[in-house]
């Protein structure tokens, strides 16, 4: 790389976007692929080294996060896939950084996070492309040492407008009165990407819950009385904001997000049903809650904007309405699956202060469908007839909890 344009990166934390690598997306087609042999981290007096083998030369980006300390490395895009991040955390001198993660952010993007042990800054970030025909590079990144005040400087920089976010239309899509058209559903797809949420047993509970749905859309479709729609269509990281506001753009009247969780601890097993609510019904709600949110957190994200005062008055007030409404449409989700013959936990309904679940304005659901760490949820969850028997329970629900909240919003006009 020309020495001005690694100056540039290095000031910006922004590279591949400009320049000679940006050259690179006009001259080669598909993934590069990460090759695990010339990838490595260690630390050497107190320098970070990272080193990432690739297949060809990408657009690139470095960025930062604080709080935890983390750096943010984003390609068009790589395919991580051949990489054992376990054991690059095991390289010489590599002790406190917290996790190395890579995947799918967005449509035609790829991103690594690596959770660093202090705040480090790059005094060297370059990509090295090969001799001849260059269809090799080498990323490298030297990250020094740094104090507080200068990495929080870097953290704080701005994204391009319009990086993680979905571009924001003028106005939200208004919503129709309740009851006067179909029901206009949003469902999430826990995870994704380089977050793919409880692993057991080699399987992931972001693949499972794109596989339900996608059943679960063309059981609601099949009905009739909906429109809808999904937060990611393939295994791609959303952040929990985005799919916020894919709800808001598309003017969904509920939002259901769809999870799997595992627990380390103790025995869980059946379906449950969430609602949003500032203190959780209890503790293993809480932790829940803390890990969800951690995950996006390690995967790139900051969830620790606060609501400016008024704003927040306005959204406490559009609650007043909205809770009850979600708390309607989980008592009718734990009937129908009841009435299903669906296995619900010990205690179906609970609650906890999930981001996701955050819309003021839109009732919003949590559904854990199983738990991976059990046996019998995770065949459940490989059950076709199973899932199908589920799909039908919720669709059940909504649809009774609709005509209920049509019904309930005609006296409300009057």
């Amino acid at each position: 790389m020309r020495g001005w344009l690694k100056a540039l990166c290095l000031s910006l934390g922004l590279c591949g976007l400009t320049g000679e690598i940006a050259a690179a997306q006009g001259h080669f087609s598909g993934l590069a692929r990460a090759d695990a042999r010339g990838s490595s981290l260690h630390v050497d007096e107190g320098v970070a080294y990272l080193n990432l083998s690739l297949s060809q030369p990408v657009p690139w980006r470095i960025r930062y996060l604080a709080d935890p300390p983390r750096l943010v490395a984003d390609f068009r895009e790589v395919d991580f896939r051949a990489l054992d991040f376990a054991k690059l955390l095991q390289g010489p001198g590599v002790t406190g950084f917290g996790s190395l993660r890579g995947g799918a952010v967005a449509d035609g993007w790829s991103r690594l996070v690596l959770a660093l042990d202090r705040p480090r800054l790059a005094r060297l970030a370059e990509l090295k492309t090969g001799q001849g025909d260059g269809t090799r590079a080498l990323l490298r990144l030297e990250l020094a040492e740094a104090d507080e005040a200068s990495f929080r400087l870097e953290a704080a920089r701005r994204d391009p407008p319009g990086w993680a976010l979905p571009v924001a239309a003028d106005l939200a899509k208004p919503r129709a009165p309740r009851g006067s058209g179909p029901l206009v559903i949003m469902l999430d797809p826990g995870h994704g990407g380089l977050d793919p949420g409880a692993e057991y047993g080699g399987q992931t509970e972001a693949g499972l819950m794109l596989i339900f749905a996608r059943e679960l859309k063309e059981a609601l479709l099949r009905n009739g009385f909906s429109d809808v729609r999904l937060t990611r269509e393939r295994d791609v990281f959303v952040p929990l904001e985005t799919r916020i506001a894919l709800a808001h753009g598309a003017g969904a009247d509920v939002f259901i997000s769809l999870h799997a969780d595992a627990v380390t601890e103790g025995v869980a097993r059946g379906a449950t049903i969430y609602t949003m609510a500032a203190e959780a019904s209890d503790a293993a709600s809480a932790a829940l809650a803390e890990r969800h949110d951690r995950d996006a957190l390690m995967s790139g994200v900051d969830l620790t904007g606060q609501d400016d005062l008024i704003a927040g008055i306005l959204m406490d007030m559009a609650r007043v309405e909205t809770a009850p409404r979600a708390a309607a449409l989980s008592e009718d989700l734990v009937q129908a699956m009841s009435e299903a013959g669906i296995a619900l936990h010990r205690i179906p309904r609970r609650s906890a202060a999930f981001s996701v679940l955050k819309a003021p304005d839109i009732p919003s659901v949590l559904i854990e469908l199983g738990y991976l760490s059990s046996a019998g949820d995770l065949q459940r969850l490989n059950d076709p007839k199973w899932r199908a028997n589920m799909a039908g329970a919720i669709v059940t629900g909504l649809q009774r909890w609709s005509v209920r909240d049509a019904a309930q919003g005609v006296l409300l006009r009057q």
